[in-house]
């Protein structure tokens, strides 16, 4: 997803911006939907979230950070 589409949600959640990197953002977004802020953590590639927004981009971050 594009960082301006994930700033356009952040706003909505009313959250601040300024400054954070797009997977710091990530995890705020999912933290105040309410779910863990597991983004780029899903070791080994297994993550059982399939509906998660952010799956795609997840699994990419997850490769390349380990």
């Amino acid at each position: 997803m594009q960082l301006q589409n994930i700033k356009v949600i952040a706003k909505e959640h009313g959250l601040k911006i300024s400054g954070l990197k797009k997977e710091d953002l990530i995890k705020q977004i999912q933290v105040a939907e309410g779910n863990f802020d597991c983004f780029a953590t899903a070791y080994a590639g297994v993550c059982d979230q399939m509906g998660c927004l952010w799956r795609d981009d997840c699994m990419k971050a997850s490769t390349q950070s380990h």
